[in-house]
């Protein structure tokens, strides 16, 4: 394997928004990690007729069976979607019986509904009938207004990591050292091939809809807490963003939890792969601020060379070819993905996360990432619908 980079080929501070409640500092804490940091994920998932598979509108109908966990889950920007939002857990392992809880929880009450539930990011096949997005409230028909076209990319899944306990100083310097990884992270995650019933030649479509928004795509570098929140300003007086909430950056620092969000990895069936983007994120976490703690300067990485890395991690996913970040030199994404894995990990060890994540990597690498699976299932007869029996098939089976 080649090593990316070569020459060859807790302070508990509350965030809201850009500015955070409690005290302020002039800069990242200078310790490393201590154990354990937080994760918490949201995952968000499309809902189909269980008979032809399409999406439908049934959000609100679903959402009111499964009311028994009014904070876990909620409703997403169009009526297709539900989102489910686990609690804070200290441990992976809590994590995944979070998860699994909650994905029964919805599926139970989608079936109570004729519904079937979809981990995927997209629908695989074209809308039918006109966009229905959450209720009329204003500000998502202003959304429609400004963005037009756009919102139809609303009709996307993803999956956002948190990893806590971090201040904004704190998230905003960690953000910095992360953002090389992110074409990787995408790539393990890459599971949106099909788009609007037909094969769209990338493996995350989602990654590339979902740049398409002005305040969304990679994280810019930034200098300094300042530096974020006048960027984060700037989006909302050109009109890129309505508010906060539209901060769409593949990886920020959540307007409101004291979090680092990753929001760059697509939806995906298994259970395993969301335990190790987890993992991973919160262990390049823990690097970053060990590296802060040892004030080494952030790592040297061109924009231009990270824009290209994040497009062709989008189009080649797993199977193919990605960018070294810090070289622009082409290299197997499975290089990237085990260089990933090498660097963090010492603080997966630390957490007691190696095994799972070393074992998770492993399959992934061997039976192909959730792109490859779905093409897979499209090759036996050339149907988009055995595509979408294999994704609810695999959504249940977690």
């Amino acid at each position: 394997m080649i090593e990316p980079g070569t020459s060859t080929t807790s302070t508990g501070t509350t965030t809201t928004g850009t500015t955070t409640t409690g005290p302020k500092t002039q800069g990242p804490r200078a310790t490393g990690p201590v154990f354990p940091l937080t994760l918490g994920v949201e995952e968000e998932f499309l809902l189909v007729d269980a008979r032809t598979l399409r999406v439908v509108p049934a959000a609100p109908l679903v959402l009111s069976t499964a009311a028994g966990l009014p904070h876990e889950l909620h409703p997403e920007g169009t009526r297709y979607q539900v989102e489910i939002s686990t609690p804070v857990a200290d441990s992976a392992a809590i994590l995944r019986s979070e998860l699994a809880g909650l994905r029964r929880t919805l599926a139970r009450a989608a079936r109570a509904h004729g519904c079937r539930l979809l981990a995927a990011p997209s629908p695989v096949v074209a809308l039918e009938g006109p966009l229905h997005l959450t209720d009329d409230e204003p500000r998502q028909r202003e959304q429609a207004r400004r963005f037009g076209a756009l919102t139809d990319t609303l009709v996307s899944c993803g999956r956002h990591v948190h990893i806590g306990t971090l201040d904004v100083d704190t998230a905003v310097a960690v953000s910095n050292r992360i953002r090389p990884w992110l074409p990787t992270l995408i790539a393990l995650a890459a599971n949106s091939p099909f788009w609007g019933g037909r094969d769209t030649g990338h493996a995350s479509w989602r990654a590339m809809a979902w740049a398409g928004w002005p305040s969304a795509g990679l994280p810019p570098h930034h200098t300094s807490t300042a530096h974020f929140r006048r960027s984060v300003q700037t989006l909302l007086g050109s009109g890129a963003a309505l508010d906060t909430k539209m901060v769409y950056w593949d990886l920020r620092p959540s307007g409101n939890w004291p979090t680092l969000e990753l929001r760059a990895p697509d939806m995906s069936p298994d259970i395993d792969s969301a335990i190790l983007q987890a993992e991973l994120a919160r262990a390049l976490v823990a690097t970053a601020l060990r590296e802060i703690a040892e004030q080494r300067p952030d790592p040297p990485v061109r924009d231009d060379v990270l824009r290209l890395a994040r497009w062709r991690a989008a189009h080649d996913g797993l199977e193919g070819f990605g960018l070294d970040p810090y070289t622009g030199v082409e290299l197997p994404a499975a290089d990237l993905a085990e260089a990933l894995l090498d660097l963090v990990a010492p603080e997966l060890a630390a957490s007691g996360d190696l095994d799972h994540a070393s074992r998770t990597m492993a399959g992934l690498l061997r039976d192909g990432s959730g792109a490859h699976r779905q093409r897979t299932a499209f090759a036996r007869r050339g149907d988009l619908k055995d595509v979408l029996r294999h994704l609810v098939d695999e959504t249940e089976a977690s």
